[in-house]
């Protein structure tokens, strides 16, 4: 039933659609010069009737998408500085405002300070296919931002109006198995961020056996276009290696034998929602759904990467008096810490401990100029509600796991009877949930403060 009434407004608006370029188009050329397609968005401003509105809307979004890509960044620059909002409204609403405080004048005042862009964008929105003209725009506006900051203003606009339109309320769970549309599977191949699927077979081996799910959120305006998916491995235990998830030819676990739920990828698909949080909703959602179907779960957790560890470590090495390290580790880690090093038994066993103990403290204790923690993956689960259990070295001994953390992973626990406590000690006081373990192995809060002060009391140079 929902995908037929999708399907017949969908259809609808195209009609309208239709309808309206009849009215409009006279033959007129394809804008293909920032001016024209600024020119052609004054146009869909000004326009009253609704079928030419969406006409002009849909003309606008297919000649933003074929023109080159200085053609692109040119528009977007004049959205920046000519679509915002009206000085003279502004004023005017303030002049209402003093001479008569209330709240009809605060609304008035509010709508008048509404930039231009906003209401162009809801504009373009309701041609089909529009949301995802839209985001895919705000993909080109995100690269663009390094070279042009005034395009922050434009960006801005986007995450206000994303954050109604992709309200948790509108998304809908679906869980994806090998007999899922093949459009869609395509996609999950491509989107997947953490561990690349190589083939059709790494896919039937993620979705296919009884112990592996895969859950991904979709909007309905953006059809089989997956916003955010995550990769779950029964288990019976908590995974300490990623290794034995993605093995070939294993032996599955019967679903029912399973005692653990181990989330061990989480991909954003949509650059152009950066920003937008879904994630935290989704590992809610998908821990009720397993639950539900699967009564012997007592267990959720994750198997995480930590992408930012690796730089950091050197950065500690090379800083002899950072008490991150103990002089005995930084040796270890100076001498046994290089290249191949994963496939030496003896530099491993050497490292082990060193890495473990460098990554809860990285985790745990380090943070950056926000007051969180440094590393992306921990401020999600963390700010989620999870606690930081387990370090494990070697447990990603792929290229880029070791790249990016000499191979090193952790679990973040989703301990449901303690999530909101976490959730709210880290929110309002940037606490930081960890184990005993992960206690026992990072070092002392007091050592590194310490550290930090008496490096900003340096004089420079």
């Amino acid at each position: 039933m929902a995908g037929g009434t999708i399907s017949f407004f969908t259809d609808m608006l195209q009609g309208i659609a239709e309808r309206g370029r009849s009215l409009v188009s006279g033959g007129r050329a394809e804008p293909r010069s920032a001016p024209a397609l600024a020119a052609l968005a004054e146009e869909l401003l000004s326009g009253a009737g609704e079928a030419t509105s969406v006409a002009r809307a849909g003309d606008l979004l297919a000649a933003y998408a074929a023109a080159p890509l200085a053609v692109r960044r040119g528009f977007l620059a004049l959205l920046a500085s000519g679509f915002g909002p009206v000085e003279a409204r502004i004023a005017h609403a303030i002049e209402a405002y003093a001479q008569a405080p209330g709240p009809r004048t605060a609304m008035a005042l509010h709508l008048a300070a509404e930039p231009r862009r906003q209401d162009l964008f809801r504009k373009l929105n309701r041609a089909p296919g529009g949301t995802l003209a839209l985001v895919r725009m705000r993909e080109d506006v995100l690269a663009a931002m390094p070279e042009e900051p005034a395009l922050a203003d434009v960006d801005a606009d986007f995450r206000h109006l994303f954050a109604s339109w992709f309200n948790r309320g509108f998304l809908t769970l679906r869980r994806i198995d090998w007999t899922s549309p093949a459009n869609v599977l395509e996609k999950i191949v491509a989107y997947e961020a953490v561990h690349r699927i190589e083939n059709l077979e790494d896919l039937k081996g993620r979705l296919a056996p009884s112990d592996r799910r895969l859950y991904a959120f979709f909007h309905p305006a953006l059809a089989d276009e997956p916003l955010i998916f995550v990769e779950v491995a029964l288990c019976r235990e908590i995974p300490g290696a990623i290794g034995s998830i993605l093995a070939a030819g294993r032996t599955p676990l019967p679903a029912d034998a399973a005692t653990t739920a181990a989330f061990y990828a989480i991909s954003n698909c949509q650059t152009g929602l950066a920003g937008v949080t879904f994630g935290s909703f989704l590992i809610k959602q998908v821990v009720e759904e397993l639950r539900r179907d699967l009564p012997s779960l007592r267990t959720f957790a994750t198997l995480s990467p930590v992408p930012g560890f690796a730089a950091w470590l050197r950065g500690r090495i090379a800083d002899g008096a950072d008490p991150a390290l103990t002089k005995e580790e930084r040796a270890v880690l100076a001498e046994r810490w290089r290249e191949g090093f994963e496939a030496d038994e003896d530099a491993r066993e050497a490292l082990r401990e060193p890495l473990r103990a460098a990554c809860a403290t990285y985790l745990a204790r380090v943070r950056g100029s926000s007051g969180k923690p440094l590393d992306p993956v921990a401020r999600f689960h963390l700010g989620n509600g999870a606690r930081l259990e387990r370090v494990h070295a070697f447990a990603d001994l792929s290229p880029r796991g070791l790249a990016q953390a000499a191979g090193t992973m952790v679990n973040y626990l989703y301990d449901l009877d303690s999530i909101e406590r976490n959730h709210e000690a880290y929110a309002e006081r940037g606490e930081v949930a960890v184990s005993g373990e992960v206690r026992r192995l990072a070092k002392p809060a007091r050592l590194l403060d310490a550290h930090a002060r008496r490096e900003a009391t340096q004089p420079p140079g």
